[in-house]
């Protein structure tokens, strides 16, 4: 049952195929490149030797060094290596303002040979989330756009509801958390916005352009959705005890929201 009703999820989401490519339609012109192989579901691996990363995806991790998968990382590879497939086993790109991450790996935008997409059609499947890193973020609504999509419909890992309170964060990673806004404050370390004693959220100083600061003021008393690579500010040490252990960068005013 669980194979036929993720057969019948991704029929769904092959009708919104056209609606992926309307979003975020591919330059003219693009040269195509051979796949090697899918490393996961936002990665993969060229025939050339490059790695590459998909901008403004990321999907559940595969399990490393004796963790678990996560829910949906194996069908989120699973997906990308049909969709490489049915692409002829080639994809064009679109490199991103920022070319590399820090672990020199190509960033770009990954399309098929039909134009589609890849990030925008995982993302409406269901099966990873929306980010954006600036400054790679020509694609945001576009994508944002897809994932709604998937979420307003329940697929994937939307299913059940993946965000979790501020007070439910355990670990460091990637997370989408909820909580009402306690304080807001302004430093030379940025702004921070605090999440019920349980999470703080930073805007770095060299951010804070893309930002609207007096939006961010206003959050006071407001529940709020947030996303992003959540870090553990206790083993740093130095931490006082009226500060809250958890910190998420915010990288993108689109990775804050009004809760829904």
């Amino acid at each position: 049952m669980k194979k036929a009703s993720l057969a019948g999820a991704f029929f769904v989401s092959a009708i919104w195929l056209s609606a992926a490519q309307a979003f975020c339609p591919a330059p003219a012109g693009l040269a195509s490149v051979a796949v090697q192989r899918v490393v996961d579901g936002d990665t993969l691996r060229l025939s050339d030797g490059r790695s590459v990363r998909m901008i403004g995806l990321n999907t559940p991790e595969l399990g490393k060094q004796g963790r678990s998968d996560e829910p949906y990382a194996v069908a989120a590879r699973q997906r990308l290596e049909a969709l490489v497939a049915d692409s002829g086993g080639r994809v064009a790109l679109v490199p991103g303002r920022e070319a590399r991450d820090r672990y020199g790996r190509t960033l770009a935008h990954v399309y098929s040979s039909g134009g589609a997409n890849l990030e925008a059609q995982m993302l409406a499947d269901g099966l990873g989330f929306q980010v954006a890193v600036a400054p790679n973020v020509d694609l945001v609504a576009c994508q944002q756009a897809a994932e709604r999509s998937a979420r307003q419909a329940g697929r994937g890992l939307w299913r059940h509801s993946p965000v979790l309170k501020a007070e439910q964060i355990r670990r460091s990673g990637f997370a989408v958390v909820s909580g009402r806004v306690s304080k807001v404050q302004r430093n030379r370390g940025g702004i921070w916005i605090e999440l019920q004693d349980s999470l703080v959220l930073r805007v770095a100083p060299n951010l804070l352009g893309q930002f609207d600061s007096q939006r961010l003021q206003a959050l006071k008393g407001r529940q709020i959705e947030a996303r992003g690579w959540i870090v553990d500010r206790s083993r740093r040490g130095g931490l006082d005890a009226s500060q809250a252990r958890w910190l998420l960068p915010l990288t993108d005013p689109s990775m804050l929201q009004r809760a829904r």
